[in-house]
């Protein structure tokens, strides 16, 4: 009876994660360069639901252990690395980063530096802080090729489609773009940054498969359909409702077997 309990519960786990997920999607749907998370859940391997047993001879013999269900689980999040839509905005210090043909995981990021090292973001929303560099509204500064912050001194400055910064004629240097091959392996930080846990990413200039571009004075917005994540959001509720009708009924029979089951009357 219980192994019926377990695949139900691990059905309302599995649906409260993604509900989680899909509320964070949708509460940073406005937020410039977000993208959305995705879940992947899978079945839980069969094998681990089998007796195992040794024999004399030392090898292993399975013994089935009847027809079962394998429950749920949710197995990861992935990121959604589709271009988001680009809004014009008419500041010169919003930046927009568009790619095109890269594979389905691959995606190319803004790269900043924080207190805790170099963080990636496709948040263009810059502003230029008290000393005159171009940094993100959580003041982390944007990095130029040479590994160095971005000197404008003010937001009368030009930017053209491969990133090079000119002030009154003068280059100030070019902003640096890197390539994430696989956007799953990079782990999401708060502020809209994203870091690679070893190494640092290659820079995406001057590689010839590579092609992107620069948007003064717009913004990428998020790739988060709130439509589908609403209509997501209501299917993960209804299966989360199911599973907990299930584990009541499960609980109302054992309550009975417990009590009632076997009672002298």
């Amino acid at each position: 009876m219980l192994k019926g309990l377990y695949t139900a519960t691990s059905g309302m786990l599995a649906a409260q994660y993604r509900q989680g997920m899909l509320a964070n999607n949708l509460a940073n749907a406005q937020t410039p360069g977000y993208k959305a998370e995705q879940s992947v859940s899978r079945a839980f391997p069969t094998f681990l639901m089998e007796a195992q047993s040794v024999s004399k001879a030392g090898t292993v013999q399975k013994q089935g252990l009847g027809s079962l269900s394998t429950a749920v689980y949710l197995q990861e999040q992935q990121t959604n690395a589709r271009q988001g839509d680009i809004q014009e905005t008419g500041n010169t210090t919003d930046l927009a980063l568009l790619q095109t043909g890269l594979e389905e995981n691959n995606a190319v990021f803004f790269a900043v530096m924080t207190e805790n090292g170099v963080r990636y973001t496709r948040n263009g929303d810059l502003q230029v802080d008290s000393q005159g560099r171009l940094a993100t509204a959580g003041g982390h500064l944007l990095q130029s090729t040479e590994g160095v912050p971005i000197q404008v001194d003010s937001e009368a400055f030009s930017v053209d489609e491969s990133g090079a910064v000119v002030v009154a004629g003068e280059n100030r240097g070019t902003i640096e773009i890197v390539l994430a091959d696989n956007t799953n392996e990079l782990e999401r930080e708060g502020d809209g940054l994203y870091m690679l846990e070893n190494g640092e990413l290659p820079s995406a200039h001057g590689n010839p498969a590579i092609d992107f571009s620069i948007r003064q004075a717009a913004i990428e917005r998020s790739n988060v359909d709130t439509a589908s994540s609403m209509n997501a959001m209501l299917s993960a509720y209804r299966l989360f409702e199911a599973n907990q009708k299930v584990v009541q009924a499960y609980d109302q029979s054992m309550d009975k077997a417990v009590n009632e089951v076997g009672r002298l009357t």
